[in-house]
């Protein structure tokens, strides 16, 4: 695994993104029964509107994060990570940079949302910090978690 130097995706990314983000969540289809928001999103619209910062290895993209600035706090809409380098700490430091691209924007929490069926997830962002601030019923066996990091105070 390289180093984690980002790259903001632009409109020639698209394919890349939708790609690795279905790749992604694919292990999770069976257990919600369904295809997961990430695997199913328009990846076109995201691309132009949101912060979506690519993590590439010899022109290989391994993993990805998605955040969208909002009024108060920066959202982690998406967190990709191919595969075949998921558990090898990707995630981890893709939690760090969205937290220094928060403190860059101004802000002072982070957000982000998983489903209720994702017990590992919710696992891993207990342990760096969220807390759960609430669950929301999204449709039929859909529960979303809804966690919340505080970031110390910045200059």
């Amino acid at each position: 695994m390289s180093s984690f130097h980002p790259r903001r995706a632009s409109s020639t990314d698209v394919d890349q993104v939708r790609s690795l983000s279905r790749l992604a969540y694919a292990k999770w289809a069976d257990l919600v029964g369904r295809e997961p928001l990430p695997m199913t999103a328009d990846y076109a619209v995201a691309v132009n509107e949101h912060l979506i910062d690519l993590w590439e290895d010899d022109g290989r993209l391994i993993a990805l994060i998605e955040m969208i600035a909002c009024l108060d706090h920066l959202l982690i809409e998406n967190i990709a990570v191919h595969p075949d380098e998921q558990g090898r700490g990707c995630g981890g430091i893709l939690l760090k940079h969205a937290e220094d691209v928060a403190c860059a924007h101004g802000y002072d929490e982070l957000r982000l949302f998983t489903n209720a069926a994702f017990v590992s997830n919710i696992e891993f962002y207990l342990r760096r910090g969220y807390e759960e601030t609430g669950r929301e019923t999204m449709g039929p066996g859909r529960i979303a978690v809804h966690m919340s990091k505080r970031l110390p105070a910045h200059n």
